[in-house]
């Protein structure tokens, strides 16, 4: 594996040597279109050469506000190669959030793609140079369409300082105001070449990209490994045809959050219910059809590497798929520590855990248990926040995840909490919820659990249901939640019991700002909109409440 000194170095390796080989491909309308190397590199350097041209101070910050699409990684790669600093913007961001990023980085131009709702969200930004793309329906200020037609493209390409930023990503954070890490050439650099020295991945693999690029998962793992090793990268057209979109694409690689499981199954199991599957599964040679069908119908049927991250997902629901011969690595990272942490592999792994400490990573527990990692690509620190930056590392400059954990014997690590997701009961006692929401999400009818208690004698559960559960009747789902109560009662603690459970009306969605884009609950957001009613539905009679 060729080892390169820069996202740049890496793409203009490729853009030279194999200039015909696909590296984009835009699903679109019915369609798709495909950017070569040689092509893609054409049109990233016109606008460059248009950036360039706004002769701002070299490692200027630039915003890039789009949904995953070809543009966003022409894009990034133009301003990286126009020496300034990329600023990645949530495509679902409102427009309060965008504003909030655009004046706390001092974005000087922005460029925008793909987005769902434009109209929303365009009264967030100020009076900087604007690039639109005209391929996704927007027109505002100067499009890429026109720029590219009246630039020639730059051709002295710069040698970047490992020690310089590549961007500043504003975690969508489940407490305040998003945070902007900032990461440098190198931790990219060092974090790809690290991941691809210990990944057996096939040359020039398939990537299919959906998750947002604005996350250091997407952006780390798939970016920039597709620019490392030279992959093409996928993007469906919409939500309507992702799963035909991916079917098509058959990637080497796919990564998903635990939500995006647990839709595969109710697909799945929505066209064979489960005691079929498994008679199905128990005869040899039809059972090894039917994994095949229902691989190559997910677009899994040539994936070499499966994974979950971004939240804690049941051990049962990894099992299920493994029974169908997809085995889904858990792995575990942030966006502090370039997801260079820990991962379960094909050849070591232990369902339950995140995996063991990955090359490249130290790991260490905090007397307190929480989680502390060392590698050479972590954070240069929180843009303009020396405070939350030295409060981010311990004296001996390990990064402090602010998660709870335990290495077992074998060196497996789980986690078992947030630090700050705690709360205590009005008995004053603690209770961590994280491990107890991941034993209920088991349950078939529960889409969504959050534990909250603050301030009443015993937690409760605050539940969205499942598509399966809201089929069911109002009794019957009533049933299967006092029951999923009555079953993991018995392993609490007596200040962990729960009392009852709440449905609530209205879904947890990225729109209402209740789950963040990569699908983790917002507690703090939860709880500031349901903490008032907490004693009245502790006090009700009802072992079900319906909000």
């Amino acid at each position: 594996m060729i080892k390169f000194e820069s996202p740049l170095a890496a793409f203009l390796h490729w853009e030279k040597n194999t200039p015909e080989k696909p590296f984009l491909r835009q699903h679109i309308n019915g369609k798709i279109i495909t950017y070569t190397f040689k092509e893609s590199g054409d049109e990233i350097r016109r606008i460059t050469s248009v950036l360039k041209s706004y002769n701002l101070p070299s490692q200027s910050n630039i915003a890039l506000l789009s949904k995953n699409c070809a543009h966003w990684v022409m894009a990034d790669l133009a301003i990286i190669m126009s020496g300034h600093i990329s600023i990645p913007i949530y495509p679902t961001f409102q427009a309060n959030s965008i504003q909030y990023v655009l004046e706390h980085s001092e974005s000087k131009a922005i460029i925008i793609g793909k987005l769902d709702d434009f109209e929303s969200q365009k009264s967030a930004i100020p009076d900087i140079p604007i690039i639109s793309v005209e391929l996704y329906g927007i027109n505002e200020g100067n499009t890429w369409e026109n720029l590219i037609n009246k630039n020639e493209p730059l051709q002295d390409t710069p040698e970047l300082d490992p020690a310089n930023l590549i961007t500043i990503i504003y975690t969508s954070g489940t407490t305040g105001k998003p945070k902007g890490v900032m990461h440098t050439v190198g931790s990219f650099t060092n974090a790809s070449n690290t991941f691809l020295e210990n990944l057996n991945l096939p040359e020039h693999p398939r990537f299919f990209s959906y998750l947002p690029l604005s996350h250091i998962a997407e952006r780390a793992g798939l970016e920039m490994g597709a620019i490392f090793r030279g992959a093409s990268m996928t993007f469906s057209d919409s939500l309507a045809t992702f799963s035909s979109n991916l079917e098509a694409t058959q990637p080497h690689v796919f990564f998903a959050v635990p939500r995006i499981w647990a839709k595969f199954q109710e697909k799945i199991l929505m066209g064979m219910p489960q005691k079929k599957l498994n008679n199905l599964l128990r005869l040899p040679f039809i059972g090894s059809m039917v994994k095949k069908k229902i691989k190559k119908k997910l677009g899994l049927s040539e994936a070499v590497l499966i994974y979950s991250g971004a939240a804690p997902i049941a051990s049962s629901l990894l099992k299920w798929f493994d029974k169908l011969g997809i085995s889904v690595l858990q792995g575990y990272g942030m966006t502090e520590d370039c997801i260079l942490s820990h991962s379960n592999t094909p050849e070591e792994n232990k369902i339950g855990t995140v995996g063991k400490t990955a090359p490249g990573a130290i790991a260490k527990l905090s007397p307190e248990g929480e989680i502390c990692i060392m590698n050479d690509c972590l954070m240069k620190g929180y843009y303009k926040e020396p405070e939350q930056t030295a409060e981010a590392f311990d004296d001996e400059g390990y990064l402090k995840t602010g998660d709870i954990g335990e290495f077992d014997h074998d060196g497996y690590l789980t986690i078992t909490g947030r630090v700050k997701d705690q709360f205590k009961t009005d008995k004053g006692k603690y209770i961590s919820p994280a491990p107890i929401e991941l034993e209920l999400s088991k349950c078939p009818d529960i889409e969504q659990v959050c534990i909250v208690g603050m301030g009443i004698p015993q937690p409760i559960l605050l539940v969205i249901p499942s598509i399966e559960g809201k089929n069911k009747n109002k009794e019957e789902l009533n049933t299967c939640l006092i029951n999923a109560i009555k079953e993991i009662n018995p392993t609490l603690e007596k200040h962990e019991k729960i009392a009852k459970a709440v449905i609530m009306k209205e879904d947890w969605t990225v729109e209402n700002g209740l789950i963040t884009p990569t699908l983790k609950i917002k507690r703090s957001q939860v709880e500031k909109i349901h903490m008032p009613m907490y004693k009245s539905w502790f006090d009700s009679e009802e072992k079900v409440i319906y909000e």
